[in-house]
Order: C-alpha cells, then sequence, then structure tokens
C-alpha cells in the first residue's frame, strides 16, 4: 500500500551541488546551493567559488528575494554551515551566523536524520535536475555574478513547465507557496561573517590564511573584520 506524499505550501527545502564551470576562463568547481520548494517544484539556484558560511549566507538572502518572501520552514541536512553540533538528545546546537540568519527573517528549521538524504529527497533529485539541465554543457561566464544572473533566469524559465501529474504548471502552483510565505524584513540580512581582531605591528590583519593591510595608524588596535563571499570589509 502507498500513501501519496503531500507538501504544505510555503515550505522549503536546501541543499548544496558541485558542477564545473569556466569563470573569465578559469575551469574551477562551483558549488551551487539550491532551494526547492516541494509544494510548487518551483527552485532557486546560485553559484559560489566554496561552500562556506558566506556562501551559505548569501544563498539565503538571494534565495528569499527570489522568491518574493521566506518560506515558514526549511528543511537541511546536518550540514556544519547551520549546525555546530548534535547533542545526545537529538537536539541541534546551531551556530551562531545560522541563529542570526533565523532571527532576522523568522523561518523556522528542520533537520533531516543523519545519514538519510531522502529525508529531503526533493531538493536532493532538485541538485541532479540543476546539474544536468543548468550545468550541461559546462557554463562559461564572465564573472560568479554573470553566471548566477543566467541561473536565476533559467529557474524563471522552469516556472512554465508542467511536470508529470500535474494540470498546472510549476509558476501556477508557486502562487499558491508566495501567499503562504512571511514577508520580507524591511532590512536586508547583511550576509557576513564578523570576527574581531587585532591589528599587527606591521600593519597587517590575518583572516584565516590570508594578511590584510591596514593604514598604520591602526597598529595593536582591535578591529571588525566582515567577510562576505567576494570580499573582505575591516572596520576600525
Amino acid at each position: 500500500m502507498f500513501i501519496p506524499l503531500s507538501h504544505a505550501p510555503g515550505e522549503a527545502q536546501a541543499d548544496f551541488g558541485e558542477a564545473q564551470v569556466v569563470i573569465a576562463g578559469q575551469a574551477c568547481t562551483a558549488h551551487f546551493m539550491v532551494f526547492d520548494l516541494p509544494h510548487s517544484d518551483d527552485c532557486f539556484v546560485q553559484a559560489f567559488p566554496a561552500e562556506t558560511t558566506e556562501a551559505f549566507l548569501e544563498g539565503h538572502v538571494r534565495a528569499f528575494e527570489y522568491f518574493g518572501g521566506v518560506p515558514t520552514r526549511i528543511l537541511y541536512d546536518n550540514t556544519t554551515l547551520a549546525v555546530a553540533s548534535i547533542l545526545g538528545d537529538g537536539e541541534r546546537k546551531k551556530t551562531q551566523s545560522f541563529s542570526e540568519l533565523e532571527s532576522h527573517y523568522l523561518f523556522a528549521e528542520k533537520f533531516g536524520r543523519p545519514a538519510r538524504g531522502n529525508d529531503k529527497g526533493k531538493v536532493e533529485n532538485l541538485v541532479g535536475t540543476a546539474r544536468r539541465n543548468f550545468m550541461v554543457p559546462i557554463p562559461r561566464a564572465g564573472s560568479w555574478e554573470e553566471l548566477n544572473a543566467q541561473l536565476a533566469a533559467d529557474c524563471r524559465a522552469r516556472r512554465s513547465q508542467r511536470l508529470r501529474g500535474h494540470t498546472e504548471t510549476i509558476g501556477e502552483r508557486f502562487q499558491r507557496d508566495r501567499a503562504a510565505f512571511l514577508p520580507l524584513p524591511a532590512a536586508r540580512f547583511e550576509a557576513c561573517t564578523k570576527t574581531t581582531l587585532r591589528v599587527s605591528s606591521i600593519s597587517l590583519v590575518r583572516y584565516k590564511t590570508n594578511d590584510y593591510s591596514v593604514p598604520t595608524q591602526y597598529g595593536h588596535r582591535q578591529v571588525l573584520v566582515k567577510a562576505y563571499v567576494h570580499r573582505i570589509v575591516i572596520i576600525a
């Protein structure tokens, strides 16, 4: 016996995938973040140079703006970008960055069972669908922004499709998702990690594996480092 699986409007699933791309003539691996709306099968895909906290945050910001609202609940695997640790009773201790993101947009989270990819099968399938349809042949772009603009256009074009077993298009079913979404907050979330560091005696600030120079008058002072996907901002 089988019970048809149904999904309430307004909920989402999120995951990362990988694909080969060519950016500014350089072949590299893109880590693309995928958001799937299981009720309508609408999706959003964005590519980043690495699967980092900054990319995870930026992917959410862009997805919510693309959808025109915030999903009421998002299902994830137990990625370390969101889960700092799994406690003995199965509760998750969330990372600070993910907690800040969740507090800003007010969506609820749900985490799948460890090593059970079928818990979020819709987005798992969508990762493969996006790779086969959006990343074949290997995409070429002058910049990451150009590539992501094309991926967003591919997602919009997909809304006109009518999937097997449905009488409505993805776009028509998406209207029910959108009606169930939470509103976007008035202020845009700042998709970066924040760290306080001290300037060295030779006027450098070390973040991860790189040194960044600052004016000499800030030597030996504490500064705030904001790390985005493509840039570093140092504030005194």
